[in-house]
């Protein structure tokens, strides 16, 4: 099965690839939300700084799959993906800084491996370069994100912390197969 979207109109993606990009846009959808709830939460000046700098950073990757997939590509759960995106930056910031900061490594750190896949699926498929390219400009600055967050964590770091990164993740990947499908 094949879908087509708008800058390949006359180049038919496969489904999988659909797929992948579908839950590349609820990711960013959920991004964006993430930072928004940590702004609504925090009177943290520097959490602050951080968070308005990161979220506009995801809003440009947000724009670029609103404009490029048709509306009938997109999850049909972004409303959950905006509420759990929110509900996680606002939580992380009852918390302090160094929840917030720990919170983002662990997504960011999902997001390279998850935009890592997708590019290796495409490289070397000269039909994509354009898409690999803008992928992997966008998997460069979610590391970039994670190191930002993760450079200002202060230690120690527990069971807690490392419990609490295992949970983001998992829930990311959750996430992530949900949005592929639905």
């Amino acid at each position: 099965m094949t879908n087509t979207l708008k800058q390949f109109e006359n180049t038919p993606l496969p489904s999988e690839l659909v797929a992948d990009l579908r839950s590349d846009h609820a990711g960013e959808t959920g991004a964006v939300a993430i930072y928004g709830g940590i702004l609504a939460v925090s009177r943290d000046p520097e959490v602050r700084r951080f968070a308005e700098a990161h979220r506009e950073t995801e809003r440009v990757h947000l724009a670029f799959f609103e404009e490029w997939m048709p509306g009938s590509t997109h999850s049909r759960l972004l409303p959950v993906w905006r509420a759990a995106g929110w509900s996680l930056g606002a939580f992380s910031a009852l918390f302090g800084r160094n929840s917030v900061y720990r919170t983002i490594a662990a997504v960011e750190t999902f997001v390279e491996k998850h935009y890592e896949e997708q590019i290796d699926k495409m490289e070397g498929n000269p039909e994509f370069a354009a898409l690999t390219d803008k992928l992997k400009a966008f998997c460069a600055e979610e590391v970039e994100h994670r190191d930002d967050a993760a450079g200002r964590l202060s230690p120690p770091s527990g069971v807690a912390a490392r419990f609490w990164s295992r949970i983001v993740g998992t829930g990311s990947s959750v996430g992530v197969a949900l949005a592929r499908r639905i």
